[in-house]
């Protein structure tokens, strides 16, 4: 039986008070409503652990060199400087992009510590130790590329389309085969050059495997990816027999994939189909878009409409996100109510480039959480709604979702839009969306296209409804 000192137990409860802050903080990003809340409380239980860290490095381990402090203390202030600025400068719009860096961040991180391990000793490793350091290290790695190239993606530095590789998916499956033998190779020979090479590989898997995947599919691959960089967090916690890192990395790894694989069912389609079928990859021709007449709508057309109905019903997408227009939305929703006009939102699961994005926007302009409405909250209202204004969305509004076995998007669940009386889409073109397919919605007679940026349409707008 092992004896623990009091420190050593006051250590341990500290984690574990550390691990129920993750919990509790995870369970209130669950709602918009007790989202700040949460990660207040995630927040409060990281603090919890570094200090517990660092009490087990004095108390415990009796460290003492000048050095190491120095690395402790310059880690502390520059990553915590860096956070800052970020939270404070980084728009709502960048948000994904700074998700998946954060991912890539954190995968490295967890690499790191690993590789600590394995500089750091010259015996053979338990296998136990060895198998979570190899595993700590590829995961890590393959989330630190895969990452920096889904960030690049989404800040246009490559473009959206799917990067096709010399053999596809076989490249991949080699390159992931290598890399396993050569773990297991490192583990049982404890051989340095053997880690590290399996790092390598991973690192080139992370390249090669995002690569190939389109814009459509990133806010799943952000998910599935945060997810790889919990996994890698919590060998990492086993590779050193840290408790808070274990826990932490188990709640986001687990976090991550329900996430992901609730994204894929929104979608229709199965992982495997979002990593490997390059979606998006093709665009319909100009033969099929912008040649068929449309109603064109200006900003009184759409005051008018919206002034006298009794319902209505937004439709955020990531054009109102690029245009940061969430403001603008709920001062024209503002501007309607004060008119006895009743409006709601309809939220896509998949709606913007990251889970939750509108939800967050939204809330960003003070817009009450009870008014936003999940699709299938949303759904059975639209044959009830006066006019649906669509805002830089497209492919979640598309109805050939329900009717073209052939379209690619056929299954996926969507809105509803076209039950609605009237459908004003404000979007700076017919182009089509991620999906690269025509959106017929455009062209019936309930539809009128506000061709504009979002934040500018619906500023007009709001001074048009003013006026009536």
């Amino acid at each position: 039986m092992i004896e623990l000192t009091f420190t050593e137990v006051i250590i341990a409860l500290a984690y574990l008070a550390a691990g129920i802050l993750f919990i509790v903080g995870l369970k209130g990003l669950t709602s918009p409503r007790t989202a700040r809340k949460g990660n207040r409380m995630a927040a409060v239980g990281m603090l919890v652990a570094i200090v517990a860290t660092i009490v087990f490095l004095v108390a415990v381990e009796e460290l003492s060199s000048t050095t190491a402090w120095a690395i402790i203390a310059a880690g502390i202030v520059v990553g915590g400087a860096i956070g800052a600025f970020l939270a404070l400068r980084v728009q709502m719009v960048d948000m994904p992009q700074l998700v998946a860096a954060f991912n890539g961040f954190g995968g490295g991180a967890s690499a790191l510590v690993a590789s600590a391990v394995v500089v750091g000793t010259d015996a053979l490793l338990p296998t136990e130790i060895g198998v979570t350091t190899a595993l700590s290290l590829a995961i890590g790695a393959v989330t630190l590329t895969g990452s920096m190239i889904a960030y690049a993606k989404l800040q246009g530095l490559i473009g959206g389309k799917p990067v096709a590789i010399p053999g596809g998916p076989a490249t991949n499956a080699v390159i992931a085969g290598l890399m396993l033998i050569v773990a297991v190779f490192a583990v049982v020979t404890n051989s340095p050059a053997a880690y590290w090479g399996a790092t390598a590989l991973a690192l080139v898997l992370g390249v090669t495997a995002v690569l190939p995947i389109g814009g459509a599919d990133m806010p799943v691959v952000i998910s599935l990816l945060n997810s790889f960089s919990g996994l890698a967090a919590a060998m990492a916690g086993f590779t050193i027999e840290n408790q808070a890192l274990i826990i932490g990395g188990a709640l986001v790894g687990a976090a991550g994939m329900i996430l992901t694989l609730d994204m894929s069912v929104a979608m229709n389609r199965s992982i495997a189909n979002i990593l490997f079928s390059g979606f998006g990859g093709t665009v319909a021709s100009d033969e099929e878009i912008g040649t068929k007449p449309v109603k064109r709508a200006t900003a009184e057309d759409a005051a008018i409409a919206l002034s006298y109905a009794q319902n209505v019903m937004v439709v955020p997408g990531y054009g109102l996100a690029v245009a940061q227009a969430q403001h603008a939305v709920k001062e024209l929703a503002t501007a309607l109510e004060k008119r006895g006009v009743n409006v709601e939102y309809a939220i896509h699961p998949v709606a913007g480039r990251m889970p939750g994005h509108m939800n967050v926007l939204l809330a960003e302009a003070d817009v009450p959480y009870d008014k936003l409405l999940d699709l299938d909250q949303s759904n059975p209202k639209f044959g009830h709604t006066d006019v649906v204004l669509v805002i830089g969305a497209n492919d979640v509004i598309n109805p050939v979702a329900h009717t073209d076995e052939n379209s690619p998007i056929y299954g996926m669940p969507v809105l509803d839009v076209e039950d609605a009386a009237t459908v004003i889409v404000v979007k700076r073109s017919l182009s089509p969306g991620f999906a690269g397919i025509d959106n017929p919605l455009f062209y019936q007679d309930g539809t009128m296209m506000f061709f504009s940026d979002a934040k500018k349409a619906l500023e007009d707008t709001v001074k048009a409804v003013n006026e009536l």
